[in-house]
């Protein structure tokens, strides 16, 4: 099957744009990793038992966590950690190239903690902290790329590491019995939503993943073609398991996590989520309307994707 508008090409090159109210949400990494949370909040670099975590941040530059928590610079040591009940600390940016700032400096301190590889991070540094070093965070989306031309869709596929869906099932809540089989088309309409699945090869283990939407303009397609219509808001989910050709929308996985929800627009790529690539397994996403959204597109790889 040649797919393209890569619903979900895992690769970690696209920039994507997240809002959530008067807020942008993004994720982090660095050199050593995604950036991932404790139960507790804090912030982790490297800790391969962690997803990466979601931030937001408002206009005067404060940060929450995926979960509501407020994001601090804990004194007297200036550790970053997000706590519930907290109010953010403000002064965080994200510069054009996307590196996270705190007072205009992209400069942050990981230190190692001892568990699983991870490091905490701070602003300063500390005669108390060992093992430390200086570290950049990037983010994913919420930031203004410069040239422009770099937000859209300029990705062919042609080098990297990425998958394909080997697996397309619609579901249609209008005839909730009904198993449409595989598909060679995404679909989303009022009542149709896509499952999506992805058979992550073991070579990958240790790797992080990025689920990523391709969404060119139609000008730009050469063996793919698509209908769009409505607001172009959809709501993507990972699923608690695989799809297959025998489900339908009464027997499909149930949702073990919402990604949230996205507004897409030809002429863009999106980065729906980022996560330690699950190695060896097969996992699925479920792509569904979240406002008057109708897409119907074609999977394909060759230009554009």
């Amino acid at each position: 099957m040649k797919s393209v508008l890569t619903l979900a090409t895992l690769s970690a090159t696209a920039q994507a744009l997240v809002s959530r109210g008067d807020s942008c949400c993004f994720h982090l990494s660095s050199p050593s990793g995604p950036v991932g949370q404790l139960s507790d909040g804090q912030n982790r670099i490297g800790d391969n038992s962690l997803d990466a975590a979601e931030y937001c941040i408002s206009s005067d530059g404060s940060i929450t966590d995926g979960n509501g928590r407020g994001c601090i610079l804990t004194p007297p040591t200036t550790q970053f950690q997000c706590d519930e009940g907290a109010t953010p600390t403000p002064g965080f940016s994200i510069s054009p190239s996307g590196e996270l700032e705190y007072k205009g400096s992209p400069d942050f301190i990981s230190c190692q903690t001892g568990q699983n590889g991870g490091m905490n991070i701070y602003t300063t540094d500390s005669n108390d902290l060992s093992q430390c070093s200086t570290v950049t965070l990037t983010a994913d989306s919420c930031h203004s790329p410069s040239p422009p031309s770099s937000t859209t869709c300029g990705t062919t596929l042609t080098s990297g590491n990425f998958e394909f869906p080997h697996l397309i099932i619609p579901i249609d809540s209008s005839s909730p019995g009904t198993a449409s089989g595989t598909s060679f088309n995404g679909k989303v309409t009022s009542t149709i939503s896509s499952i999506f699945n992805f058979d992550i090869p073991q070579s990958d283990s240790g790797k992080t993943c990025s689920l990523v939407f391709l969404f060119p303009e139609k000008a730009d397609l050469e063996t793919s073609s698509y209908t769009f219509s409505g607001d172009g808001k959809v709501d993507v989910s990972e699923l608690s398991g695989p799809a297959s050709s025998s489900t339908t929308f009464n027997n499909a996985p149930s949702v073990s996590k919402d990604l949230g929800d996205i507004t897409l627009s030809p002429g863009n790529s999106y980065v729906v989520s980022t996560f330690s690539c699950p190695a060896g397994k097969a996992i699925a996403f479920e792509m569904k309307d979240a406002g008057s959204t109708s897409l119907d597109f074609f999977q394909d790889y060759n230009p554009s994707p």
